[in-house]
């Protein structure tokens, strides 16, 4: 496993470097002088002259390339193009509130999901089977910024239990675990809807193995061939749903940041496109792409563990 994870570590690498120079690419091409658009159409050409200099903008496109791995190499982010105040400070401010939505709503739709999907499986075609299949539709078809705003709507205004402005004091626990709530259950049963369907339909295949039936002829306890044989084998399709939907879970996290007025790489990114801030704009879309990146290498590496086979391939 040691040999495997260092080579998809290897792997990566190329990734990223690909990713990173897309995200320079395309912040470079979008329209407009991002010098203009951070002073206005009625700055003066003195004063966009030094802005361009200011954000080296003026180098060429191979400079600035250079420069603008050199400065991630070194930590360097930049300055934010309106307020001057470094781009790294921001990112350190609020990245932690970012990452414990997502990984809160990745626990929790799999602990709600994998549940009900082994129930929906094991009672297929009945009601229990019918109500989850409905259950996990109703959290497909549902934007998780909708969900949000009912949830506002049911628990901050008719029952008033929990905060939706902000993220809380993160270092106390109590106020944070408030704050943290709402968005995360908007985030999470939209997660725990898609680990449900899958799980059911993995489940269902794996029962149609040949050894699930000797299992049960070798007079097997059904729990013990339901989590010892059939789950194990069920895990890998759920594990690599879970990489996948943890990456949309990012980006749906950027409108339900905006929804609880929660600090965090969203409305971070937001506030840059409508202040168009150059510099923290490609800093945001870097963290996003690491982010991504990461979490396609853990999930492999999940799936090493999940079944050691996978290691020789």
């Amino acid at each position: 496993m040691f040999k495997y994870a260092v080579r998809r570590i290897l792997q990566s690498i190329p990734i990223l470097l690909i990713v990173l120079t897309l995200v320079f690419l395309v912040v470079r091409v979008l329209p407009g002088d991002p010098a203009v658009a951070a002073l206005g159409d009625y700055a003066s050409q003195e004063s966009v002259n030094a802005l361009r200099e200011k954000l080296g903008l003026n180098q060429p496109i191979w400079m600035q390339y250079i420069d603008f791995f050199g400065n991630l190499v070194t930590g360097d982010l930049g300055k934010s193009a309106i307020t001057g105040y470094p781009v790294a400070r921001q990112v350190r401010r609020v990245l932690p509130f970012t990452l414990e939505l997502t990984f809160f709503a990745i626990v929790l739709g799999y602990i709600l999901g994998i549940p009900l999907g082994i129930s929906a499986a094991v009672h297929r075609n009945t009601f229990i089977d019918y109500f989850n299949r409905i259950f996990s539709l109703l959290g497909l078809s549902v934007p998780a910024f909708y969900l949000g705003i009912l949830l506002i709507l049911v628990f901050a205004i008719i029952f008033p239990l929990f905060p939706v402005v902000g993220g809380g004091d993160f270092w106390d626990l109590r106020d944070n675990f408030r704050h943290l709530v709402l968005p995360g259950l908007a985030l999470g049963l939209l997660m725990m809807a898609y680990v449900t369907r899958m799980t059911r339909s993995s489940i269902l295949d794996v029962l149609r193995e040949d050894y699930v039936r000797t299992a049960h002829a070798k007079g097997l306890l059904e729990r013990i061939v339901l989590y010892k044989h059939v789950l194990r084998n069920a895990l890998i399709p759920i594990v690599a749903l879970g990489g996948l939907y943890a990456v949309v879970l990012i980006g749906s996290s950027v409108m339900v940041e905006i929804v609880f007025s929660r600090p965090g790489l969203g409305k971070l990114m937001v506030g840059a496109i409508k202040q168009r801030d150059y510099t923290t704009l490609q800093s945001v879309m870097v963290i996003y792409a690491v982010m991504v990146v990461i979490i396609n290498l853990v999930t492999d590496l999940i799936y090493s563990f999940i079944d050691p086979r996978i290691k020789y391939n």
